[in-house]
């Protein structure tokens, strides 16, 4: 079963994503989130016994549009001019992106690091667990394209390489 907090973090990483859905399953209990429309009502399913509940128009209010959210991902504002001779190294899930193992340790990488195909880069934050992220492929590190402690979604590039 999920725990509340578990799934209010959820709906969070659904929220400021542009993700439309997402389907958990996790020991016999399913959760479906699903970004509605503005005219659409907002149901929660209840596992064991398959019924919808609405939770109520005051949610509906507080969801922004979707273009609005897609509009507001790169929060670093420096993006640079894209360049076919980069590597994107990118999220392999929805998490929250850390620089270093713990708060006031030193960064995995900077920019002007030489890396490896098996040098951590980064650590994506998963429903309470820590997943570290290799670069798989060698290189240096161009531009770091996400702040430490950001939400990212599947596929959002994270790091350019200059591969070697």
């Amino acid at each position: 079963m999920f725990k509340l907090s578990e799934i209010k973090e959820l709906i969070k990483l659904v929220d400021q994503s542009s993700l439309q859905e997402l389907e958990i399953e996790n020991e016999g209990a399913r959760l479906a989130i699903r970004k509605p429309s503005k005219s659409e009502p907002i149901y929660v399913t209840a596992p064991a016994q398959h019924t919808y509940a609405p939770i109520g128009q005051a949610s509906i209010a507080n969801t922004a549009p979707v273009a609005a959210l897609d509009a507001a991902l790169p929060a670093t504002g420096h993006v640079k001019q894209e360049d076919s001779s980069l590597h994107k190294i990118v999220s392999p899930m929805v998490g929250t992106f850390y620089q270093s193992a713990s708060p006031g340790s030193a960064p995995f990488t900077n920019v002007g690091n030489k890396v490896g195909d098996k040098s951590v880069v980064c650590i994506i934050e998963a429903m309470k667990l820590m997943n570290e992220i290799e670069a798989e492929i060698k290189g240096e590190i161009v531009e770091i394209l996400v702040e430490n402690g950001q939400l990212v979604e599947y596929g959002q590039p994270l790091f350019l390489v200059k591969p070697e």
